[in-house]
């Protein structure tokens, strides 16, 4: 039994293929309290395919247009209720069931904060793009030297941590930088971060994958901008804020 009481946070564009199947496997794990479903202004029927599965445990809303990840996250946050949070995606590429290994160190108060890595290979690890590789491992490496953390893999979806870091804080990044974001916040607030084994079964473009080049530039922007400058205004007062 869970310490605490826990959310998984799924935002979803475009993900009709895929967002059934997701659902059905979240919806049936024990450990999980509540699921916030947030459709950021999808074109096809993935708002409609989730409606179907709410319930008191699942909460369905639409942004109603896009407004990126970060956007749809931001959101899901303040909608839940539970004490812990973890993001999940809406396609096929991570294994929920694994989820329960990451919750263990906050249960056992170990931890704050806790990244599921790819590159701590659980059980199996499609083999993809050695570019993607390259520029997860160049992101981490970069936003290792200015937080002084050795973390393997910032970009992961998989990030469990306790609301109570988060609630009083609006996400600032957009699209895909929320991975460099939090990663900042978490480092700046002095949380136990810990890292755990995930399996990882990536998609291709053709299968649906969306993040590209520009995305991987807008992160390096941000990990300058949230680790060299933007903490030295806001993070200071909000840790304050905090106590």
């Amino acid at each position: 039994m869970s310490k605490y009481t826990f959310a998984l946070l799924i935002p979803v564009y475009n993900e009709e293929k895929t967002i059934e199947k997701v659902l059905k496997k979240v919806n049936s794990l024990d450990f999980v309290d509540e699921i916030i479903i947030v459709d950021d202004g999808s074109k096809d029927k993935s708002f409609e395919i989730a409606k179907n599965f709410e319930s008191s445990k699942i909460k369905v809303y639409s942004l109603g247009k896009n407004k990126g990840k970060t956007a749809a996250i931001d959101f899901a946050i303040k909608k839940s209720t539970s004490e812990v949070l973890a993001i999940q995606d809406a396609d096929l590429e991570y294994d929920p069931t694994e989820l329960k290994d990451l919750i263990e160190p906050i249960n056992n108060d170990i931890a704050d904060v806790v990244f599921g890595s790819r590159f701590l290979v659980k059980k199996a690890a499609r083999v993809l793009y050695f570019y993607h590789y390259l520029a997860n491992k160049f992101l981490t490496f970069l936003s290792n030297i200015l937080t002084n953390h050795n973390m393997t893999d910032i970009e992961t979806c998989y990030k469990v941590f306790k609301k109570e870091l988060i609630q009083n804080y609006d996400l600032k990044s957009s699209h895909f930088g929320m991975e460099v974001e939090l990663t900042s916040l978490f480092t700046k607030l002095n949380c136990r971060i810990y890292e755990a084994p995930i399996s990882y079964y990536g998609r291709t473009y053709e299968e649906g994958k969306k993040i590209g080049l520009k995305d991987g530039l807008w992160a390096i922007y941000y990990i300058f901008y949230f680790n060299l400058i933007y903490h030295r205004f806001v993070y200071t007062n909000f840790k304050k804020n905090k106590k």
